[in-house]
């Protein structure tokens, strides 16, 4: 699996402005609805917020995963957001989270959503690629540089 498989140049968000965890999921959620107008933004933000209930997508050094399952989607979606200035996600370290890659995948998926969680994990570990990424002046730069280094792997 590739993460090109499950994200593409429009569902790149470059300048998150939400300056909550609901807010921000929102804007995600936002982003996959204008692409797949058959999902509901509303049903997209509760699917990620229960999620959250269960513990913090937030992993530390300002990533954040956000996922679930909903009806409706027949395969695995994916929207990555940048927080310039950082949000409380309720980070394990405490600190903001600037970098969200959301996945929605069909409720009956289990290997491939954990799949792919494993994939985005692995691509965001590196520091240097996360500061590219802070410092990408743009979508189609940010996109540019998840492909390259998807690609790598």
């Amino acid at each position: 699996m590739k993460i090109t498989d499950i994200l593409n140049p429009e569902s790149v968000v470059p300048d998150l402005h939400g300056s909550s965890k609901p807010a921000v999921l929102r804007e995600l959620a936002d982003c996959l609805v204008t692409q797949h107008g058959e999902l509901r933004a509303d049903n997209l933000t509760a699917v990620l917020m229960e999620r959250e209930r269960l513990g913090s997508t937030a992993i530390g050094d300002g990533i954040a995963i956000p996922h679930g399952k909903s009806r409706g989607v027949t395969k695995i979606l994916g929207v990555f957001g940048r927080h310039c200035a950082g949000v409380d996600f309720e980070s394990l370290d405490g600190g903001p989270t600037h970098l969200f890659f959301t996945l929605i995948a069909p409720e009956e998926s289990t290997s491939l959503h954990l799949k792919a969680l494993a994939r985005v994990s692995r691509l965001l570990k590196d520091g240097a690629f996360r500061d590219r990424l802070l410092k990408a002046p743009d979508a189609a730069e940010i996109f540019r540089l998840i492909k390259e280094e998807d690609a790598r792997y």
